[in-house]
């Protein structure tokens, strides 16, 4: 098995990120878990993952501190998966690929899961990446300030 590339000293947050999140099954694990899912069988249900992967990727999100493995309320043996306050921190994540799949993903009128306000039954405004003064920004008007190394490194 090849060992998979460490980000966890990166200075950059989108590799950080990508190192605490995985792969595709621990965001859509997340995903579940927003939706509800609390056990084992839930993600395994919903996803069709195998058992190991799901062990692994449960594993890997309650040390990366983004799921927490608690004792089953109703006294059983199994364990339930709540998100954290980090796990939650998610959620505009979540919401933002949701958005760009319904737009990028489907074609116009093909049917597919739609997010909706509880309290109106409509759904979301779509994310949008703004300004501290409110404008809305594109791609182009923004620069990322990179970490200078170390002289001598």
């Amino acid at each position: 098995m090849v060992a998979r590339t460490r980000f966890d000293a990166d200075p950059c947050p989108v590799a950080r990120s990508v190192n605490a999140i995985g792969d595709w099954w621990s965001l859509l694990i997340v995903r579940d878990a927003f939706d509800g899912s609390r056990r084992f069988g839930e993600f395994h249900r919903s996803l069709g993952i195998a058992k190991n992967i799901l062990v692994a990727r449960l594993r890997a999100l309650e040390e990366a501190g983004v799921l927490r493995g608690v004792p089953a309320p109703d006294g059983g043996t199994h364990r339930e998966y709540l998100l954290t306050d980090k796990g939650r921190a998610l959620f505009p994540v979540i919401v933002a690929l949701r958005q760009w799949g319904e737009e990028q993903c489907f074609t116009p009128g093909e049917q597919h899961s739609r997010l909706l306000d509880r309290r109106t039954g409509r759904p979301l405004r779509p994310v949008r990446i703004q300004s501290a003064d409110g404008r809305l920004l594109e791609p182009e008007d923004t620069l990322v300030e990179k970490v200078r190394e170390a002289e001598g490194d």
